[in-house]
């Protein structure tokens, strides 16, 4: 026994010596504890292009609502059934958990950082800065009323919601701002780190003059001055070449590929088809990029079928080869939708370069370029009586809004919001609507369950929580 101890004893003091500091065993090398500044804003910003992106009928159901796509089967979100599968706390939750949170802890540790110049900690804040302005565009054109100056506090669960007006009035505050501070001298984010400009702040300088004339348009029926002080501001300073568009690229290898590709190619779904309304419009003016938007059927033929409707898959057109690639970029922010905010500024008034029909022709040509059509069909498109602005039906806001809408394909969430800003074109109700064409969402139901008070107060402020209750820059 004593030589058992003699051996043991000794072992004993020697494993005591070597683990002293056991604090080393807490530490997670698989799964760290403090993540990185640029890896939560690459994360927020590749949620958000995904969310957007996405066709899941959990989330993102837009291009049913604007009359783009239809449903083969199951025709609960495209008649406007948001609550069956809770489709507001699905953007609601993500919007809030998972792209402004993760914005705001990246600018947290930036400001923290001692290790950045001067110009380089400029940069990176109002790079993130001007996201969280995309973002919580987002939330407030979506619900209206939202949680903003009490939002993302951890210790405060149940945040009172702002008066959605005064945010989008702070949201352009804070865009004079970002833009003031973006230095192109400077470093930005590292190419890895910048998910869609690749560091090249410049064109994040651009970006954000596009998101305030964006900003600035949505408010031009409700606030004319403000509307046309912003939009004004940004005319030169915004997008003007498919170089400055702001994408997401995606990948062709797994895990990050365009969403549309994961849902219909390895998913294998088929339900999702053509929308009568949008193929109507491309047919009826032969437009290029009716066979770069949708595949043809079965048939051989391009068909769309009705929204809201039981259609038969096979007999109808699905979403084409580019929409569906692996790598297919989502938009955040592009020369067309820059060229028809131009179009519409020279209309209402505003002191900005060129013409309304000038601007009208850069918009679809710009459009039907980055489809993959030529020089020569855009010009074909426009020398058409019925796309030729002088001679196309209707006034100017018909005319813009309309070939808005037909561009906007596969940015849906944009197209709902341009609907329902300049009321055209006119879209087919669908076949048993569950309420009237939705102007909003309506609140999450974990909103109303635990945060209660706030909820009905906020309800109560926009004229009721129902889906077509307008939000205040929705004049007509």
């Amino acid at each position: 026994m004593k030589n058992m101890l003699k051996v043991f004893v000794p072992l004993l003091l020697l494993f005591s010596a070597c683990t002293e500091d056991i604090s080393q065993l807490n530490i997670e090398t698989k799964r760290p504890a403090a993540v990185p500044a640029p890896t939560l804003f690459s994360n927020a910003t590749r949620t958000l292009a995904g969310s957007l992106a996405s066709a899941s009928v959990n989330t993102n159901v837009f291009r049913f609502t604007v009359s783009h796509w239809a449903m083969a089967v199951y025709q609960d979100e495209a008649q406007y059934d948001f609550n069956t599968r809770a489709i507001p706390q699905g953007w609601w939750t993500t919007m809030y958990r998972d792209v402004l949170a993760d914005y705001a802890e990246a600018a947290k540790l930036i400001n923290a950082d001692a290790s950045l110049t001067p110009g380089e900690k400029a940069n990176k804040l109002a790079i993130i800065d001007i996201m969280q302005v995309y973002t919580y565009s987002i939330l407030v054109n979506t619900f209206g009323n939202v949680p903003y100056t009490e939002a993302l506090q951890p210790t405060n669960l149940f945040p009172k919601y702002d008066d959605a007006k005064t945010i989008h009035s702070d949201l352009l505050a804070r865009l004079n701002s970002d833009i003031t501070k973006l230095n192109t001298s400077a470093a930005g984010f590292a190419s890895g780190e910048d998910l869609v400009y690749k560091g090249t702040v410049s064109n994040w300088v651009k970006f954000a003059h596009t998101l305030r004339m964006k900003l600035g348009m949505i408010i031009a029926d409700e606030n004319a001055a403000a509307a046309k002080s912003a939009v004004e501001a940004s005319d030169a300073g915004a997008i003007s070449a498919a170089a400055n568009n702001g994408l997401f690229t995606y990948q062709s290898a797994s895990p990050n590929q365009n969403p549309l590709y994961v849902d219909i190619v390895t998913g294998g779904r088929q339900d999702y088809i053509a929308a009568k309304d949008l193929m109507d419009k491309l047919l009826g003016w032969n437009d290029p990029r009716t066979g770069l938007y949708f595949s043809k059927n079965n048939a051989g033929a391009y068909a769309g079928g009705i929204v809201g409707k039981a259609n038969t898959f096979v007999d109808f057109s699905r979403a084409g080869a580019k929409v569906i690639a692996a790598a297919d970029p989502y938009v955040f922010a592009d020369v067309v939708e820059t060229e028809f905010l131009r179009a519409e500024a020279a209309e209402r008034g505003y002191t900005v370069a060129g013409t309304a029909e000038s601007h009208y022709n850069k918009a679809i040509t710009a459009s039907i370029l980055y489809w993959g059509g030529t020089q020569a069909e855009a010009d074909a498109y426009l020398a058409q009586p019925a796309v030729a602005y002088t001679t196309a039906a209707g006034n100017w806001k018909e005319k813009i809004a309309t070939q808005k809408w037909i561009a906007l394909y596969n940015r849906p969430y944009e197209g709902w919001t341009e609907l329902r800003r300049l009321d055209f074109p006119k879209i087919a109700t669908p076949v048993n609507a569950k309420s009237g064409f939705p102007t909003r969402f309506s609140y999450p139901a974990n909103e109303q369950t635990l945060n209660g008070a706030n909820y009905t107060a906020a309800a109560s402020a926009i004229g009721g929580d129902v889906v077509t209750t307008k939000l205040f820059w929705d004049k007509n």
